[in-house]
């Protein structure tokens, strides 16, 4: 019975002692050393990035609208133009000889309307007073004979004969009082006259339009984006030879993740840069945001003006675009990594407390940029928490904390 005793505090004594050993040994045991942020406030920029390609407000596909031989070329790709330059040139002889021509016409046609009022018109009138005299003359030489007739004096023949020339000179007025009633102020004539000039003018103006087709000018100043043509080419109206795009306002469009949507508003600030001209950024402008989303793509289009385009810029250039969509100054925030279930309704931060153990500390969040993000609540200025996930460790846990 002694002995069992005895072996039995024996047995509390070396429990106790290793009890005491374990204890000591985990307050010995070095804590884990943790990377940690001190909450600071700082400025926060969300952006949206995204690839564009380089337009304009809109583009001009010009063509030839009559059929020929190409004569010249005067443009390449990339040139810049003046409104009202020439582009190209068709093989004009033939139209020049049809412009010749109907110009003769209206010479021909002035000719005539000229030769009607200064040689026809009058004539016609002098043919007429002739004609009234010649009538008075015949009625008058018919009466005296009719009266001589009648008188005895004289016989049936003379008096058929002055008959026959009256009916004559009657014939004779009648003709002339209507050839002076066509060749008169607003007569037949005139009116022929004028017809056949005023055609013949239309002829003209018509060879002269087509002459002006074998021209291809400029509508507007801008910059030859594409050429599609060569000299010695047979062309015709409706096919594209040259598609030029306006100087003016220069526009971005990218296609966005219809995720960042909620994000855009019209005149956000946007910085863009070329794969080739990485150093040289410029500044951009949300201008416009398409009222609906591609379905297939899942996107929305983004139209961004350009007040100041840099030189390098190209039609159809691909450029990165960054369009800032948030801005907040003296935020408090951590990398994206440091925040446990951050995709949940109750996302929370290790918070370091004032004896160095951990704690959970529940957050809310707020803006994004990049690899960080903004605790809006849940946390103050000069807080410690861990600046990545800590993996491991656990609530009420010691730690030795490590500023980067």
């Amino acid at each position: 019975m002694v002995v069992w005793q005895s072996s039995r505090r024996r047995w509390l004594i070396a429990a106790g002692l290793l009890v005491v050993g374990l204890a000591v040994g985990v307050w010995l045991w070095p804590a884990p050393s943790v990377p940690v942020l001190v909450l600071e406030p700082r400025e926060l920029v969300h952006s949206v990035v995204a690839t564009a390609t380089v337009q304009t407000q809109h583009r001009a596909n010009l063509g030839v609208q009559i059929a020929g031989k190409v004569l010249a070329v005067q443009v390449v790709e990339g040139e810049r133009i003046g409104r009202g330059q020439i582009l190209l040139r068709l093989d004009d002889v033939e139209l020049r000889s049809a412009l010749a021509a109907a110009e003769l016409g209206v010479q021909q046609a002035e000719f005539k309307l000229r030769q009607w009022r200064e040689v026809q018109a009058p004539s016609a009138r002098a043919s007429d007073q002739q004609a009234r005299a010649n009538l008075l003359q015949a009625v008058a030489q018919f009466e005296r004979q009719r009266a001589l007739f009648q008188q005895g004096f004289t016989g049936q023949a003379a008096l058929d004969e002055a008959t026959r020339a009256m009916e004559v000179a009657q014939a004779l007025a009648r003709s002339a009082q209507a050839q002076s009633q066509a060749h008169a102020e607003h007569g037949l004539e005139q009116q022929l006259a004028q017809s056949a000039l005023v055609l013949a003018r239309a002829n003209a103006d018509a060879a002269r339009a087509r002459l002006s087709y074998t021209a291809l000018l400029a509508p507007f100043d801008g910059v030859v984006v594409s050429r599609n043509v060569e000299p010695g080419d047979t062309v015709q109206p409706g096919k594209t030879l040259l598609l030029l795009a306006p100087q003016g306002v220069t526009e971005l469009v990218a296609q966005i993740d219809e995720r960042n949507l909620s994000w855009l508003r019209v005149g956000q600030p946007a910085v863009a840069s070329a794969d080739a001209f990485a150093r040289q950024r410029f500044a951009a402008e949300v201008s416009t945001i398409a009222p609906g989303v591609d379905a297939q793509r899942g996107s929305v289009q983004v139209k961004l003006r350009v007040p100041s385009p840099p030189d390098y810029l190209r039609q159809d250039m691909t450029v990165s675009v960054e369009i800032e969509v948030g801005r907040q100054d003296g935020a408090l925030a951590v990398p994206l990594e440091a925040v446990h279930d951050a995709e949940s309704a109750q996302p929370w931060v290790w918070r370091i407390t004032a004896d160095s153990r951990l704690e959970r500390a529940p957050v809310t969040l707020g803006l994004r940029s990049g690899a960080w993000v903004q605790l809006s609540a849940g946390v103050a200025v000069a807080d410690r928490v861990l600046s990545t996930s800590g993996a491991g460790l656990k609530a009420g846990q010691r730690v030795r904390p490590r500023q980067p």
